[in-house]
């Protein structure tokens, strides 16, 4: 059977806890290794991130997805990732090179690392965009940014389990994440609510971009997990939980030793009929230089592994057919398995 395996992470939330010096950590590298080979998506729970914080986040996508499309169509940025994105703007399967015959009809906006936050650097804007923030919803923006800065701070513990879990050394990823790409982008599935009538697609099948997501959702249904067999299941949040998926970056840091596994959102329907769903999925990136080839212990004769790339390079492919209507490479591995996926 199909299972999201569910990860305690509380031990590392000591601080300077390791693989190396806390058995616990040990045990919670080696299950979060054994869910990336099998499954590619994982809960965690013990992530320390408070509850006052997710709920002032689903407070504020209410104010700002609450306000009529008129009100909330000047926050747009065609083109960047950046902003308010009306339904059926986007298309998430053309990212990974999938045509589509519709948009996707989620609504969303989207926010993320600046250039201002790394004084000293020349970072380009393209990756670095400024923020663009509704005064039309007062609240939106510091409830917004107290819950981006926690599960900033979760996503880089994380990034040490992945660290141990790999047997790579302690800080092996801090020279390719010191000003990482970070985004965070909120999800309003904007359908009216009722019976369900004709094809219709919340969120196209696609992979992330980054090293990882940290996904908060509603307990609606929606999201499934494509399975190494070809085959959809359904997911679904615990209470509390986040849900954590991998990125290209980190499938091809690793050669697909870890998956970055295919997802979708179906039209949230329960008993036959639409209900509202809401997601915020964090996505830590990396920088925009770092480059994405087999890390140490991942290269396989085997295997003839991936192109280098830049973080940057992928990202703007991505969002490329996410926002532009621009095929990605149609070739990807990953767009293989959705085609084949019954």
């Amino acid at each position: 059977m199909f299972a999201v395996p569910v990860l305690d992470v509380s031990p590392y939330l000591a601080p300077g806890a390791h693989a190396g010096n806390d058995p616990a950590c040990a045990r919670v590298a080696a299950e979060l290794d054994r869910a990336c080979r099998e499954v590619g998506f994982l809960q965690i729970t013990g992530h320390g991130v408070p509850v006052a914080a997710t709920e002032g986040l689903a407070d504020a996508l209410d104010a700002f997805f609450g306000l009529p499309l008129e009100a909330k169509k000047p926050y747009r940025r065609p083109g960047e990732n950046r902003g308010y994105s009306p339904p059926k703007s986007e298309s998430l399967s053309r990212s990974l090179g999938i045509e589509t015959a519709m948009n996707d009809f989620y609504e969303s906006f989207t926010v993320g690392s600046e250039r201002s936050w790394y004084p000293g650097l020349t970072l380009p804007e393209a990756s670095y965009a400024d923020n663009t923030w509704p005064d039309a919803a007062p609240d939106f923006r510091p409830a917004v940014e107290a819950y981006f800065a926690q599960v900033t701070a979760l996503s880089r513990v994380l990034l040490r389990v992945f660290t141990d879990a790999l047997g790579l050394p302690l800080g092996y990823f801090d020279s390719m994440t010191g000003h990482s790409i970070d985004a965070l982008k909120m999800n309003n599935y904007a359908l009216p609510e009722g019976e369900v009538a004709g094809e219709i697609l919340g969120m196209g099948a696609h992979t992330d971009f980054g090293i990882l997501t940290v996904l908060w959702a509603d307990q609606v249904p929606g999201l499934q997990v494509l399975d190494s067999d070809g085959v959809w299941h359904d997911v679904q949040p615990a209470q509390g939980a986040f849900l954590v998926n991998l990125g290209d970056a980190m499938a091809r840091w690793t050669n697909d030793r870890w998956m970055s596994t295919v997802h979708r959102v179906d039209p949230p329907v329960v008993d036959g009929t639409i209900v509202r769903r809401r997601s915020a999925a964090f996505f830590f990136d990396g920088d925009h230089d770092a480059v994405i080839e087999a890390l140490p212990g991942c290269a396989d004769t085997a295997s003839p592994g991936y192109p280098p790339i830049t973080v940057a390079e992928n990202i703007a492919m991505k969002v490329a057919g996410l926002k532009g209507g621009a095929l990605a490479d149609p070739g990807l591995r990953e767009a293989e398995r959705v085609r084949a996926a019954r």
